[in-house]
């Protein structure tokens, strides 16, 4: 797993509330398309994000059975919805309320995946940070997350609250 360092705790909250944050992925999470907003918000530049993982922005706190969760939904070919932390290139974080919609090609084969980001409610993230610090106890350490096998992620997500679980819903 991608152990994103350094992380500061602090919470850059630049975000407006009417903004979207835009990004494209192939099938395999590289970056081909990054907006302005995407760009000035998590502090990394386009140049520096096309091209790479879209886990460059992997925060540590987010748990891997909520990547397990989006994966097994975009795979299924259906939408997928949810609040994550994303770290910045200086090691703060934001909170996005994440949809994610999976692009289909002229042969019906998923071709990538496009993401609109929101700013999320204080209640949502409140009730994600929640759940997600159960999920990571469930995990174990940042060490022992980041040894964590593919079939035992898959296992703990598939006992989980998250499996099978509807997007989470405004409060």
């Amino acid at each position: 797993m991608r152990i994103n360092l350094p992380v500061t705790q602090k919470e850059n909250d630049g975000m407006w509330n009417d903004e979207i944050i835009c990004s494209k992925t192939d099938t395999s999470g590289i970056i081909t398309y990054a907006n302005e907003a995407l760009c000035r918000i998590s502090g990394f530049s386009e140049t520096e994000m096309l091209g790479r993982p879209h886990n460059v922005m992997r925060h540590p706190d987010m748990p891997r059975v909520a990547y397990a969760w989006c994966w097994d939904v975009l795979g299924s070919g259906r939408n997928w919805r949810g609040i994550v932390k994303n770290r910045c290139r200086n090691g703060d974080h934001y909170w996005v309320d994440a949809n994610v919609s999976p692009q289909f090609g002229p042969d019906g084969d998923i071709r990538g995946y496009f993401s609109a980001r929101r700013k999320p409610t204080h209640a949502q993230v409140a009730e994600a940070d929640a759940l997600y610090a159960e999920l990571r106890q469930q995990e174990g350490s940042l060490e022992q997350r980041g040894k964590l096998s593919r079939s035992a992620i898959i296992q703990l997500y598939r006992e989980g609250p998250l499996y099978r679980a509807p997007a989470m819903q405004e409060a």
